[in-house]
């Protein structure tokens, strides 16, 4: 977004109100340290689809004398064109996001810079993100979920870059979000994730509603402070922030996060950073082939499948010299439930069609027979498709 002169605080905004102007026309705005601190009292004239001039004129006279006054000063000596010619609207109407969000109850959000990269819900109503804030259009806690795992944390601070005078980290949707490789589906793996993201999305909430001292700034700074000290004693203002902020039941959310995500990967949990990586960039080729053949995996298929027509997503990543993936075979659950989640994890995440001695690879000293009968049973279910031939495919 572009121009304080289209900000208003709260005395303001009900002046305008009392004035005619309809309450959405205000919206909250959301910047980024209202996602990383806490939110402001601050609201804009969002007037985006109003066309002419002479239209904002005539609707809503004191509107267009407050801009006149306080935003086409400024918008005149603009370098771009747009903002000079169209000077009453708040930057870019930005229709995408507009229409991706609409109908949506929330949408997750990131800040643009942060020195801990975390992501939130908050309501689509009444609010209006500037420039500073990252937008993802899906109210799914699933998606939410797979963007705070650490799989995901990685890829961005590699991808994304740094900016500002603090180095800090960078998110762009361009390099970050959409070239990302999500787990491949595996329905039960996708509703623990789901379900962990939902539990950290109310924990978090309750404790920032409780603490109004505290901010998910000064919660995940405690937790990277935890994990660094390894069991070790907190200075006192963490060891405090700490116990009002649950940090360690945060951690838990997130450790469950993590599980379920490397299980959809086919991961082991310990995985190195550096490894994870190798195998997102790998999955992330293997992807853009599939894209190139027509097979794209949308995250939101009800929106994305009807308005986008999306290129392969690929991103090059500047990797430690010499890391190449190592092949991991799993342990075998020992359990029937946990074998076929672990089965069908194996299938989905293949790009093409396993026999069964191919899926037993991917399992400490199991054979065919061992797998061949969960294949069946997945098959049965529906879970995967039993080809002619006796390969199996998701």
């Amino acid at each position: 977004m572009s121009g304080d002169g289209f900000k208003i605080n709260t005395e303001q905004r009900a002046r305008f109100i009392a004035d005619g102007v309809p309450p959405e026309r205000m919206p909250l705005v959301v910047a980024g340290t209202d996602v990383t601190e806490s939110q402001s009292n601050t609201y804009a004239l969002d007037f985006f689809d109003i066309e002419t001039e002479d239209e904002l004129h005539d609707r809503f006279p004191g509107v267009h004398r407050y801009l006149f006054d306080h935003v086409k000063p400024e918008r005149d000596e603009n370098d771009r064109e747009q903002y000079r010619l169209n000077w009453w609207r708040f930057a870019e109407p930005r229709p995408r996001l507009r229409a991706a969000i609409s109908g949506l109850r929330r949408y997750i959000v990131t800040s643009e810079t942060a020195t801990e990269r975390f992501f939130k819900f908050i309501p689509s109503a009444g609010r209006l993100v500037d420039g500073s804030v990252i937008a993802i259009a899906s109210d799914d806690p699933y998606v939410l979920g797979v963007v705070s795992s650490t799989a995901h944390t990685v890829w961005a601070l590699r991808a994304g870059g740094r900016m500002g005078s603090g180095d800090d980290p960078r998110y762009q949707n361009e390099t970050c979000f959409d070239p990302f490789p999500f787990p491949p589906s595996v329905p039960e793996l996708e509703q623990r994730i789901r379900i962990a993201a939902r539990k950290l999305d109310r924990l978090r909430r309750k404790v920032l509603a409780r603490h109004s001292d505290l901010t998910l700034t000064a919660l995940y700074t405690t937790l990277a402070r935890m994990r660094d000290a390894k069991g070790g004693v907190l200075d006192p203002k963490y060891r405090s922030i700490a116990e009002r902020g649950e940090v360690s039941l945060i951690r838990h959310y997130h450790q469950q996060i993590d599980e379920a995500v490397a299980e959809a990967y086919g991961w082991p949990r310990d995985l190195e950073h550096e490894e994870m990586l190798v195998r997102l960039v790998a999955l992330n080729d293997e992807r853009a082939e599939e894209e190139r053949a027509g097979q794209i995996r949308w995250v939101r298929p009800s929106f994305q499948a009807k308005s986008l027509r999306k290129k392969p997503a690929q991103v090059v990543l500047q990797l430690r010299r010499g890391t190449k993936a190592k092949k991991v075979e799993r342990d075998w659950p020992s359990a029937l439930p946990e074998q076929v989640v672990a089965v069908a994890s194996v299938v989905a995440r293949s790009a093409k069609p396993l026999a069964p001695k191919d899926v037993a690879r991917a399992f400490k000293g199991k054979r065919a027979s061992t797998v061949a009968p969960v294949l069946d049973a997945l098959a049965g279910m529906g879970m995967v498709r039993k080809l002619e031939d006796g390969r199996y495919a998701a």
